[in-house]
């Protein structure tokens, strides 16, 4: 579910997997793994995702956390 919520958010800021792989320093595979659930991502990428959409990690969490319930 976390994966989905990061899709959606990434989505409702017209970011693109690319644009946020650039941002991110990674491919765009590595953003495309993450959101089908073919890869897990850990509390450091975490914030580094929210970080790169120019969200507080903690309000990140909290909208994410939210959409989830």
């Amino acid at each position: 579910k976390l994966q989905e919520a990061l899709k959606e958010l990434r989505k409702s800021l017209s970011v693109t997997q690319k644009e946020l792989a650039d941002l991110l320093g990674k491919p765009q595979s590595f953003v495309s793994k993450y959101e089908s659930g073919e890869r897990n991502i850990d509390v450091i990428e975490f914030v580094d995702i929210c970080q790169a959409l120019n969200l507080d990690p903690t309000k990140g969490f909290n909208k994410i956390y939210s959409q989830i319930q």
